[in-house]
């Protein structure tokens, strides 16, 4: 670097605290004397067009009259009366732009500056807005809401607080030049507002609003007459309105998101919740509030504020794609502008006793000017459950075919039979049966409640549920003393009629794995999504394990608890987890059918959000995706990838994983291999192993490698590539069929389990 640069960026550097005009009147002595000295050639740029502004005052001060050209240079000799020109008005130095300006003094100058603003703006109005004080907190809104009130001039006296810097990525949206890069905020738009206005008031406040300096930002100098605020700390949003509140000061707030923005009046309501009553539930410490880091542990408190479901779709999308593709929450200059102008609108309307309300409004561009060409939407499947009618037909003809029972539980038998059977886990709770009881047979129907349908390629999550399903009724039977057979629905339906069950009086184990023992773990097994400790497991539960898998002929167990293949099978699970909220089918199926937000699940099926182990941070970015268009940005997007945060957080605290697999020609493949199944899950309850299914990436696979029917091309490129993922930690996938994805480790009690349906609900008998 030359010396010459450096000397010139150091001069530079000098300017940076310089926000306050300099004014010269060369009627007064030392003002001439120091005009005269900074005109020195080449110091200064000189800009001087008072004869036009002369014009324009004579002309705005006589609207009637029409002038010729030659009259003006007369009547601004008459109105300079006597006063040479040089002389009149004031002279303004703008120091860090080495500028100065002739314009008229303050008083016609305002009177000028604002004749456009008759009858919009009255002369008495004007008045009446010069008095007042306006505190403007952040300033990237802040600055457009700024610079718009101090060109209307709908107040004589801003404060401005913000600590930072102007930075490239800021001029998306803030209004200046490169040339103010690193200069502080609160600077930056005090020079553009003196610019416009030498005699507009305006006071910086450049640490911010803090503890120390609260007070004097609302009181010194006047008490303010309203605040607006457009910061990013929680902690400064409450400690802002919890001093405007104890001072009866409006506060305004401008979301830069569907033109939201928010009226409290704090000065008309004095006894006025915060920030609408939204944040009542929350422990308001401030103390606790200004130490909050991460997005994580601000989002509790900020999406209340903006308001989660009334964010738009595309900023539900990009603040899931925070700290991942994105560094900040995103805004455009568009909607800074919108929002600098709805916020000075307003602010003006209260000063003038135009407006007395609070609450929250939309100035939504995209529904006021809508795109109104149709739009393309999922439309899901229609589902209907089968009713009893349809069962008593099936079942009759069925009767026609079979021999007659050899042995006939009772009602009451088969109904503790059932109340066992039910208690299986089937995918996102669907329980997809229904169970009738006629001359001596178990009927199991499947019954489609839609929870699972674009998941269940081929029924092949079903069938796991109804082999699980069975494995309990098998157990429980024989506690009974009774034998339990099943075969294959002997009509032909629809997969409508998976299976009959006969009885016999004379029971044996008829290939039960440990029956007497995994009975009575029926009622405590479940699925625990909780974090595990990561603690290992011993081979010899291992061992059990794999003994209770094989002992089902055909069916094989494959765990694995290296830490490597922990992080493999993170990056094929945690993928398929996001693609199912991406994919449009999944995506309905998971948010309208699955997942239950409230205590109060009527259906007593689907997953509630309390069991799912997840964090508030976690159950905010479920909620962020809840809305179709903002997954559907996600996947146009190729993001997402924060959606994968849970599964690899599980998977990273797993103690092991497995893998169930068997022949592909056995009879009733999928509903032996959750027979297999159940038995493994009951033999590690036992052991007091918590087991969660990894159920989407076979299901998936499944219907890939059947063409991936359904599934979007994103979905289906991606799919590939996660599938050559598994073979390679799998090579058994390749030769025999996976059944059963689960992981597996040392967690707490789930704080509750998933509801079955009432045996009433699924259990009818001729």
């Amino acid at each position: 670097m030359s010396s010459e640069l450096a000397k010139l960026k150091e001069e530079s550097l000098k300017f940076r605290e310089f926000y306050q005009p300099e004014f010269f009147r060369l009627s007064i002595k030392d003002d001439k004397i120091k005009f005269d000295e900074l005109i020195k050639p080449g110091l200064v740029f000189v800009f001087d067009e008072i004869s036009d502004q002369l014009k324009e005052l004579i002309k705005s001060r006589h609207p009637s009259s029409r002038f010729e050209a030659d009259d003006y240079a007369k009547l601004i000799d008459k109105h300079l009366a006597g006063v040479d020109i040089d002389d009149y008005g004031v002279w303004v130095y703008y120091p860090w732009s080495k500028r100065i300006v002739h314009i008229l003094d303050e008083e016609e100058f305002i009177e000028l500056r604002t004749s456009a603003n008759k009858h919009k703006i009255t002369t008495a109005e004007r008045n009446i807005l010069a008095g007042k004080k306006v505190g403007v907190i952040g300033l990237s809104v802040g600055q457009s809401v700024s610079v718009t009130m101090a060109m209307e001039r709908s107040c004589g006296e801003l404060r401005l607080a913000d600590f930072d810097t102007l930075e490239l990525n800021n001029l998306n949206r803030i209004r200046t030049g490169v040339h103010n890069l690193g200069l502080l905020k609160a600077y930056s738009v005090a020079r553009e507002i003196a610019e416009l206005d030498p005699f507009f008031k305006v006071v910086c406040y450049t640490d911010g609003i803090t503890d120390e300096n609260i007070d004097d930002f609302f009181l010194r100098g006047g008490k303010l007459d309203a605040v607006i605020d457009e910061c990013d700390g929680v902690n400064i949003k409450i400690l802002c309105r919890i001093k405007a509140r104890e001072l009866n000061v409006p506060v305004l707030m401008e979301a830069s998101d569907r033109g939201t923005l928010d009226i409290e009046r704090f000065d008309l309501e004095p006894d006025r919740p915060i920030m609408h009553g939204w944040l009542q539930h929350l422990n308001i410490d401030l103390d606790i509030l200004k130490n909050l880091k991460t997005n994580a542990e601000k989002l509790p408190y900020m999406l209340p504020i903006a308001g989660l479901e009334t964010l738009s779709s595309r900023m539900k999308a990009s603040m899931i794609e925070m700290q991942v593709t994105l560094t900040t929450w995103p805004q455009l200059a568009t909607a800074v502008t919108l929002g600098g102008a709805v916020t000075a609108d307003t602010c003006r309307r209260i000063f003038l006793n135009q407006y007395a309300g609070s609450g929250r409004f939309f100035i939504d561009m995209e529904a006021l000017v809508p795109d109104d060409r149709r739009k393309e939407h999922f439309e899901p499947k229609a589902t209907v459950e089968i009713t009893e009618q349809e069962m008593k037909e099936i079942s009759g003809k069925a009767l026609g075919i079979l021999s007659k029972a050899s042995y006939s539980p009772s009602t009451e038998q088969i109904s503790d039979i059932v109340a066992a059977a039910i208690k299986a886990p089937s995918a996102s709770n669907s329980q997809p049966w229904k169970w009738y009881y006629r001359e001596g047979y178990l009927f199991l129907f499947y019954s489609d409640t839609g929870i699972v349908s674009f998941g269940d390629f081929e029924m092949m999550a079903s069938d796991i549920a109804f082999g699980a399903a069975i494995e309990n009724a098998a157990l429980a039977a024989h506690a009974m003393g009774l034998d339990f057979n099943v075969d294959a629905a002997p009509v032909e339906t629809p997969k409508v009629l998976v299976a009959v069950i006969r009885f016999d009086k004379k029971s044996t184990d008829n290939g039960l794995y440990r029956p007497d023992e995994l009975v009575n773990y029926i009622g405590e097994r479940v699925t625990n999504r909780n974090t595990g400790s990561g603690k290992a497991i011993s081979k010899d539960i291992f061992n059990d394990l794999k003994d209770a898998v094989r002992s089902v002929a055909e069916v094989d167990l494959i765990i694995k608890d290296h830490p490597d293949e922990l992080a493999q099978l993170a990056n094929i699970v945690g993928p398929a987890e996001r693609l199912k909220l991406l994919n449009p089918s999944s995506h309905y199926e998971f948010y309208n059918k699955e997942l239950r937000w409230e205590e109060d699940n009527l259906s007593f099926d689907g997953v509630s959000i309390k069991t799912l182990g997840i964090s508030q941070a976690e159950e905010i970015g479920l909620k962020m995706v809840k809305d179709p268009q903002a997954a559907n940005l996600l996947a146009e997007w190729s993001g997402g990838q924060a959606l994968e945060y849970t599964a690899r957080k599980s998977i990273a605290s797993s103690s092991g994983f497995g893998l169930i697999t068997m022949s592909d020609f056995i009879s009733m493949q999928n509903i032996v291999g959750g027979r297999a199944m159940q038995r493994m899950w009951l033999t590690a309850t036992k052991n007091k192993i918590s087991i969660q299914p990894l159920m989407a990436p076979l299901l998936y696979f499944a219907r890939l490698r059947a063409g991936g029917n359904g599934m979007p091309d994103f979905m289906k490129k991606e799919l590939e590539k996660l599938y050559e993922r598994f073979c390679k930690l799998f090579p058994e996938a390749e030769e025999r069929e996976s059944v059963f994805l689960f992981r597996m480790g040392l967690s707490e009690t789930p704080v509750m389990k998933s509801l079955r349906k009432p045996i009433g609900h699924v259990f009818m008998h001729y």
